[in-house]
């Protein structure tokens, strides 16, 4: 046995060993998108905050010169740490025949020491804490350490930030002494099946829930790569859990589903798909159509999502504005004006945002956008954060109709949408031949939602000539995506004439 575990190699065995063993010795098929990156950057900061949760402690982080953690140097720190009785030890390492874990904060109690495990997340899903916790416990146990307690720390997010970052208001502490010990019984059994997995040829394992729970797995596509395109996976809204039953009794292609029941939406997808036809509800669009007026008015809002809270009256992951377009027009087939916000790059950037949305927007007017639950919500937390501007914010509020209701409804599919409603997916379907509405042609700075959200924050620390760029890469962006509700729109307009 040549390979030894980590808490992160353990908790992906528990998920899945095809991943386990791909990770190891196949990483390159992994995709692992901007999101994910930031995640894991969120969390470091997350666990260097919580390390003074507990009080005074001493940290066994140890590099070596390539700038790689050095975990036997590391091992020798804690032993030390733990000999002159250091009340919290972070990031404290332990090794057992080969297996290795640092507990993020091992708190000195009577009779022994208590695992803290951090976490940046909120997550309902506590499965893959408590084995990462119990896989610590089960090192700690053979080395002789007592444990005494077993404990989750993360994020609460109801936690309002008002001066100075309160950490015992900010953290939420769950004893998990009993889901801990049921898991206990089985860590040294599952340990030696991992390391069978690691040595032996890459496994042969199904589809399942884990691919996407209680994170996306990142060989999603390395797994699914013999499948055909499209696939039962690209069914919209057809249950996850359904769609690997189906699979797994071979009814994968669209031709296989010509007999399934499906709701009106999906059949539509399907058939539309197999026959190469649209699916136009004329009357429903109609409908919806008759609900808009002038003038009117395009709004699409990019934020960020700071896990900490950055600005007083806000809470941790709540989405904050950070800049909007606006494509306009005063009357039906009139001329289209634009204008737009970025706010700056140092400061909490919701006042002077929701200020000049205030000026830009007219109470009266029509105001489309995609998706409304998004741009919808950060309208009325503004309300909420800003009584003088709360009558008109609310007016804007009210008066929002949503571009992604008829296509969300099925009145409108093309086979180009892919099973997918969102303005990256329906743009490109009802415009194929139009290289100017093409994210891909956006500068790589930002292409999407996600790179926006990863960018703005990043805009104080860049040189003056880097930030300008950026800053340009953010406008142009959310430009596209006001246009794209225009000439969207205008497809609609077409369909009922």
């Amino acid at each position: 046995m040549k390979h030894g575990l980590s808490k992160s190699r353990y908790t992906q065995f528990r998920s899945c060993s095809k991943a386990l063993w791909l990770n190891l010795f196949k990483p390159q098929e992994g995709i692992t998108n901007e999101d994910t990156l930031e995640r894991f950057a969120f969390g470091v900061e997350v666990g260097d905050i919580a390390k003074g949760l507990l009080g005074s402690y001493e940290d066994m982080t140890v590099h070596r010169e390539d700038g790689h953690l050095d975990y036997a140097a590391m091992v020798a720190k804690t032993k030390e740490a733990i000999a002159q009785g250091v009340e919290n030890i972070c990031e404290a390492a332990f090794s057992f025949e080969g297996n290795y874990c640092a507990v993020d904060i091992l708190h000195k109690t009577e009779g022994g020491y208590a695992i803290y495990e951090v976490k940046s997340s909120t997550h309902d899903d506590k499965n893959i804490y408590i084995w990462d916790i119990a896989y610590q416990k089960y090192i700690l146990k053979q080395c002789g350490i007592t444990i005494t307690g077993t404990y989750l720390v993360s994020i609460n997010n109801e936690y309002v930030r008002q001066g100075e970052i309160d950490i015992q208001q900010l953290f939420n502490i769950t004893d998990l002494a009993d889901a801990v010990e049921k898991e206990y019984d089985r860590i040294a059994a599952d340990i030696e099946s991992a390391k069978m997995i690691l040595d032996g040829e890459e496994p042969e394992t199904s589809l399942s829930v884990n691919c996407h729970k209680p994170y996306d797995c990142s060989f999603w596509q390395y797994c699914t790569k013999d499948l055909p395109t499209p696939s039962v996976f690209s069914v919209y809204r057809l249950n996850f859990k359904r769609k690997l039953a189906l699979h797994s009794a071979g009814r994968v292609t669209y031709d296989n589903l010509v007999d399934y029941k499906l709701n009106p939406i999906q059949r539509a997808q399907v058939d539309c798909t197999l026959n190469n036809t649209q699916h136009i509800d004329r009357k429903k669009i109609k409908a919806f159509l008759d609900t808009l007026w002038y003038p009117m008015y395009y709004l699409d809002f990019e934020s960020i999502r700071p896990i900490i809270p950055q600005y007083d009256g806000t809470h941790p992951y709540q989405q904050l504005a950070t800049q909007y377009s606006l494509h306009y027009q005063l009357e039906q087939g009139g001329e289209l004006f634009h204008t737009e916000y970025l706010a700056p790059s140092i400061g909490n950037p919701l006042r002077p945002l929701a200020e000049q949305l205030c000026k830009d927007i007219p109470q009266d007017a029509c105001v489309i956008v995609y998706n409304k639950t998004f741009e919808c919500g950060r309208l009325k937390e503004m309300s909420a954060m800003f009584p003088d501007l709360s009558e008109h914010l609310t007016a804007i509020h009210d008066n929002v109709r949503d571009l992604y209701y008829p296509f969300r409804k099925g009145y409108y599919y093309v086979p180009g949408m892919g099973g997918s409603f969102s303005i990256k997916s329906v743009l490109p379907a009802l415009f194929p031949d139009a290289p100017e509405l093409d994210y891909h042609t956006l500068d790589e700075l930002c292409q999407n939602g996600g790179d926006a959200m990863n960018l703005f924050p990043k805009l104080k620390n860049l040189s003056p000539e880097e930030e300008q760029k950026a800053r340009r890469a953010l406008l142009d962006y959310c430009y596209l995506d006001t246009l794209a509700m225009v000439k969207v729109l205008s497809k609609l307009y077409e369909a009922v004439e």
